[in-house]
C-alpha cells in the first residue's frame, strides 16, 4: 500500500463514526483514482446501490451516466486543491433511471501531513428523492385518508393523553360536525360522549389503560346529530413505534343498531317459532340426518305417549312398528338423498307405534331443513284414526248408495219397458190415429228407458255419456220406425267418451233428439221416396257441444217454425231445448234440401254438465 493509500485510509477510518451517524445530508470518500473508500448508507441509497456495491469501484463504474459531470469537476479539487462548497448539478444516477435528479454537491480535498491531495470528501443531497419521497408521503396520506373516510367504521386517532388528533369522516358527519370541532380537545370532552357523565368518567380510565398497553373493547352509546343515540361496538388500542413505544391511541366504532334490532328480531322469530312449535296440535319433531329425534312438541309426545325429553335422542325408526321398520329405515336414507322428494308419503300406507306398543294410522308431511353441511327433516305427523274410520264408513255407506241407485235405474228402466210394452198392446186394436199417437208415445217411453238403462250398465250415476246414448237411441228408432228394406237411412256419427252430460239435461236432450228423428222419418220422404238422415254429435274448443240432425229430404212447409202447428213432438221441440238450457236453430235454406237442426249446449272442460250453463 502506497503512503498516500494510507494517508487516505487513515482519513477515512477518522471518517468510519462520522458516516455512521444518521445525518441528513450524503457522505462518501474517494481516492485520487476517484474510487469509494468510504460512503455513508444515505448516499449510497440516493445513488441506487448498497455500501458494498460502492466501495474498490471508481466512480464511472458505479455512476456511469454521470461520470461525464463529475469527473471533471472531481478532478479539479484533485489537480487545484481548491474545494468546490454547494453547487447544483443535474446527473441520471441508479435510483432514478431515465431522468436527470437535481443534487446539491461540495467536494473538499483530504490532504496529508504534508498537504497533498490524496482525495475527495464528497457531500452530496438528491433533491429529487426528496422531492419524491415527500410526494409519496402526501400521496400515502391523502390515500390513508381516503380509505378512512370511506369505511363505515368510526376511526379516531388521540395522543397517549387522549387528545383527539385525527377522526374519519363517519363519526364526523355522523355527528353533524366539522373536524375543528373535535381535533385537540380530549376525546371524553366531544360532542359524542358529552351527553353522559358516567361514561365521560368511564372513558377516561379507558383511555389510561389503552396508554399502558391495555386494549379495551365494549358497547356503548354514543350521542349523534340532533341529539340521537346510536349503539357502537367501541375499540381503544394503542399503537406503537417500530420501538415498541406507544405513541398513539386508535379509537374505533361500529354502528350495531341495526345488529341489535336483527338479532331482536331473531329472537321474536325463534319466540314465535318456538310458540308455533310447541302449541301445534299436530306431533312435530326434527330429525337429524342419522335418524335421531333432536326435539319433539308436547303433540308429538301425547301422541306416542312419551315424555317430550325422553324422545329426544330416539331413533325415528322406533317409532314404527317391527313389520315397516326395516323398509322405513331405507326410504328415511333415500329420502335424504334426496329431500325433495317425498318418498315416504307416496309408497305406502304409514302406521306409527306407540310407547305401550298399540298402532294407529298417521299421514306425515316432510319438509327438509339444512343446517349446516347437516340435512335434517321437519316431520309433521298426523293421527288419522278419527278420519280414517269415518271414511271407512262413508266408503261403507257409498257403496250401500250406489247398490240401491243401481237398483233405482233397474226398476226405473223396468218399470218403463213395461209401460212402452202396455203402448204397443193398445196400439193393436186402435184406430190408425191412435195407433201412430200411441207408437210416437212409445219411442218416447224407450228414450228415457234408454238412460237408465246405460246408467244401471256403467254404474256411473253422476253423468251421461251422450255419444253412446246417443248411438244407442238412434238403434232405437230403426227398430221402431225403419224396417230391413226401408228406403230411409239413419246414420250417426258420435264419439265413444268426453261429451258427458248431467242427468237433469240428458232426458229433454234424449227426447228432442227423439222428436227430430221421427218427424224427419214420418214427414221428409213421402211416396216411399229413399233419403239420409244423419245425426252429428261434437265438440269444440271452448267445450261447446254441437249436435246437429239433417235429413235431404222435402223440408218444413213455408212458414212452419218449432212450436208452431204439426204435432204434440213438433210443438214440445222449443220447451225440450229450454231444459236442456240450450239453443235450437234451423239452418235450412235455398241452396240446400231437406231439413237440418243445430242443437248448442255446454259442458265445463271435465266433460261433466255445469248446471249453470246456458
Amino acid at each position: 500500500m502506497s503512503s498516500e493509500q494510507a494517508d487516505l485510509t487513515l482519513a477515512a477510518a477518522s471518517l468510519h463514526a462520522l458516516m455512521g451517524c444518521d445525518l441528513p445530508v450524503g457522505l462518501a470518500v474517494l481516492d485520487r483514482q476517484l474510487r469509494y473508500v468510504q460512503i455513508n448508507d444515505l448516499l449510497a441509497r440516493a445513488n441506487g446501490l448498497g455500501v458494498a456495491e460502492h466501495l474498490g469501484r471508481s466512480v464511472r463504474e458505479v455512476l456511469p451516466k454521470a461520470a461525464d459531470q463529475l469527473e471533471p469537476l472531481l478532478k479539479a479539487v484533485l489537480d487545484s486543491g481548491q474545494g468546490r462548497a454547494n453547487f447544483r448539478v443535474a446527473a441520471e444516477v441508479p435510483s432514478v433511471p431515465g431522468e436527470a435528479s437535481d443534487w446539491q454537491a461540495s467536494y473538499m480535498p483530504i490532504k496529508d501531513a504534508e498537504g497533498r491531495v490524496i482525495g475527495v470528501l464528497v457531500q452530496a443531497v438528491n433533491h429529487s428523492l426528496e422531492l419524491q419521497a415527500q410526494r409519496l408521503k402526501q400521496d400515502g396520506e391523502q390515500w390513508l385518508r381516503r380509505v378512512l373516510d370511506n369505511l363505515f367504521v368510526f376511526v379516531g386517532v388521540l395522543s397517549p393523553e387522549g387528545v383527539l388528533l385525527e377522526a374519519n369522516r363517519g363519526p364526523l358527519e355522523a355527528g353533524g360536525l366539522q373536524l375543528e370541532d373535535v381535533r385537540g380537545r380530549l376525546v371524553w370532552d366531544t360532542y359524542w360522549w358529552t351527553h353522559d357523565a358516567d361514561q365521560q368518567q368511564w372513558l377516561r380510565g379507558v383511555v389510561q389503560r389503552a396508554a399502558a398497553g391495555e386494549v379495551h373493547r365494549s358497547d356503548v352509546v354514543i350521542r349523534m346529530a340532533g341529539d340521537s343515540r346510536m349503539e357502537a361496538d367501541f375499540m381503544l388500542a394503542p399503537l406503537r413505534d417500530a420501538a415498541g413505544r406507544i405513541t398513539h391511541l386508535i379509537a374505533s366504532g361500529i354502528d350495531i343498531g341495526s345488529r341489535r334490532d336483527s338479532e331482536r328480531a331473531l329472537r321474536d322469530s325463534e319466540d314465535r317459532y318456538r310458540r308455533v312449535f310447541e302449541g301445534s296440535t299436530m306431533g312435530k319433531c326434527l330429525v337429524g340426518s342419522d335418524g335421531t329425534i333432536l326435539v319433539a312438541n308436547p303433540s308429538m309426545a301425547q301422541m306416542f305417549g312419551y315424555p317430550a325429553e325422553a324422545m329426544v335422542g330416539m331413533k325415528v325408526h322406533e317409532l314404527v312398528p317391527q313389520r315397516q321398520r326395516a323398509g322405513h329405515v331405507g326410504l328415511v336414507r333415500q329420502f335424504l338423498h334426496q329431500p325433495q322428494r317425498r318418498l315416504m308419503a307416496q309408497r305406502q300406507e304409514l302406521f306409527a307405534l306407540r310407547r305401550d306398543g298399540s298402532e294407529f294410522p298417521v299421514e306425515i308431511a316432510l319438509n327438509p331443513l339444512r343446517e349446516g353441511n347437516d340435512q335434517q327433516v321437519l316431520a309433521t305427523i298426523s293421527d288419522v284414526t278419527d278420519r280414517r274410520a269415518a271414511q271407512i264408513e262413508i266408503e261403507r255407506a257409498l257403496r250401500e248408495k250406489t247398490v240401491l241407485l243401481n237398483e233405482v235405474h233397474h226398476r226405473v228402466k223396468n218399470n218403463l219397458q213395461i209401460i212402452s210394452s202396455l203402448l204397443n198392446l193398445q196400439a193393436r186394436n186402435a184406430e190408425p190415429g191412435v195407433k201412430v199417437a200411441l207408437q210416437d208415445s212409445q219411442s218416447r217411453v224407450r228414450a228415457m228407458a234408454l238412460m237408465h238403462q246405460l246408467l244401471y250398465e256403467r254404474a256411473d250415476f253422476s253423468a251421461l255419456e251422450l255419444g253412446p246414448y246417443i248411438r244407442r237411441l238412434g238403434g232405437l228408432l230403426r227398430d221402431t220406425y225403419l224396417g230391413a228394406s226401408s228406403a230411409v237411412h239413419l246414420q250417426i256419427d258420435a264419439p265413444d267418451a268426453g261429451l258427458r252430460i248431467d242427468l237433469q239435461r240428458a232426458i229433454p236432450c234424449g227426447l228432442l233428439v227423439n222428436e227430430l228423428v221421427t218427424n224427419s222419418i214420418k214427414h221428409a220422404f213421402r211416396g216411399g221416396m229413399a233419403g239420409l238422415i244423419v245425426v252429428s254429435l261434437t265438440s269444440d274448443a271452448e267445450a261447446q257441444v254441437r249436435l246437429d240432425v239433417s235429413d235431404d229430404g222435402a223440408g218444413l212447409p213455408e212458414g212452419v217454425r218449432p212450436g208452431d202447428g204439426g204435432g204434440l213432438g213438433f210443438q214440445l221441440l222449443p220447451v225440450l231445448a229450454e231444459q236442456c238450457r240450450a239453443s235450437l236453430e234451423l239452418l235450412d235454406g235455398v241452396d240446400r234440401p231437406g231439413t237440418h237442426w243445430r242443437l248448442l249446449l255446454k259442458i265445463n272442460p271435465q266433460g261433466v254438465q255445469d248446471a249453470g250453463s246456458a
